[in-house]
């Protein structure tokens, strides 16, 4: 099975056991948000890439944002569309969005980067740069250490992770022409504990 049916499948298959492991307590990488958010006017407009069921991130933007969340899991998608119905949904795959040039203030992408083969990262982060109004924002989760590709279980099913390191993360965001405001190491909070990743705030300069 190709790697983008094995990460569609798994999370159409896992909806709502993923949603009720992330919608608890406000954990370290939820508070990282709050970054984003004070530094966006009110009624900015962001995409929420990899918005899963929209719990808790794209609920928590659209108290203040016009936001859009993309998804390629149908079922994460329908869940979205029931619990934030302030936002508008899009079921597609974020590698090959096509809006326009400079449609968005911010792009926010948690725990969905990881999910894509890294050979198509800095790809991703060309089409976010190109899609980002000047000055705009984005805040990332990638990897911190360097795996090629890996299929494993999560939550009782097979899901795909790929990622460079985090010096190769940040050398190839600067590459694209971000900005880095800050990274950080952060443990994901869920249920069985979860991993470390690395989140970057940057801007488009």
């Amino acid at each position: 099975m190709e790697h983008k049916e094995i990460v569609r499948e798994g999370y159409d298959t896992i909806a709502e056991k993923y949603l009720t492991a992330r919608n608890g307590s406000l954990p370290e990488d939820i508070e990282l948000l709050q970054e984003l958010v004070q530094r966006l006017p009110k009624g900015a407009k962001v995409l929420d890439a990899g918005c899963g069921a929209g719990v808790p991130i794209t609920r928590i933007l659209s108290r203040y944002f016009e936001v859009v969340g993309v998804d390629f899991s149908e079922e994460q998608i329908r869940l979205a569309r029931e619990l934030v119905p302030e936002a508008e949904f899009i079921c597609q795959d974020i590698t090959a969005l096509d809006f326009p040039d400079e449609s968005f203030d911010a792009i926010c992408s948690y725990y969905t980067i990881i999910n894509i083969p890294r050979e198509e990262h800095q790809r991703l982060l060309k089409t976010f740069f190109r899609m980002l109004k000047v000055s705009g924002l984005v805040l990332l989760t990638m990897g911190v250490g360097d795996l090629p590709g890996d299929i494993d279980d999560f939550f009782g099913a097979r899901m795909y992770w790929s990622h460079f390191g985090a010096e190769t993360n940040l050398k190839m965001m600067a590459d694209c022409g971000f900005r880095i405001i800050w990274s950080k190491t952060i443990t994901e909070q869920l249920a069985f504990g979860g991993g470390r990743h690395l989140f970057i705030l940057a801007q488009k300069a």
